[in-house]
């Protein structure tokens, strides 16, 4: 199988990736932001700070997006890189753990 890289699409494909990284980092440390909020070891005040930040993020993200026409590929990636966890995390985890089930049944 032959694979055609060009300019044009080896940039299309390394900024969607860069920015489908960035997405999950967000989303990591959003959720990091309110389990500090929630266990009381982030201030309010720091937490509308994050959020604001956050919001700033998706927008720039949003602008990234358009103006080198990523969306559906930033999309694609993103697809394609959450399918790859839940599959790992089925093989390595859950995969065995209904094996260990199933025999001390």
């Amino acid at each position: 199988m032959t694979i055609k890289v060009d300019s044009d699409n080896l940039k299309e494909g390394l900024l969607g990736l860069v920015i489908a990284l960035i997405e999950i980092i967000k989303e990591v440390l959003q959720k990091q932001a309110l389990y500090r909020l929630e266990s009381g070891s982030l201030r309010e005040g720091d937490a509308e700070k994050l959020g604001i930040a956050f919001m700033q993020l998706d927008e720039t993200i949003e602008k990234i997006k358009k103006e080198n026409n990523l969306e559906k590929t930033a999309d694609k990636i993103r697809a394609d890189l959450d399918n790859l966890v839940d599959d790992t995390i089925t093989k390595l985890i859950i995969d065995p753990l209904l094996l260990e089930a199933k025999e001390n049944a």
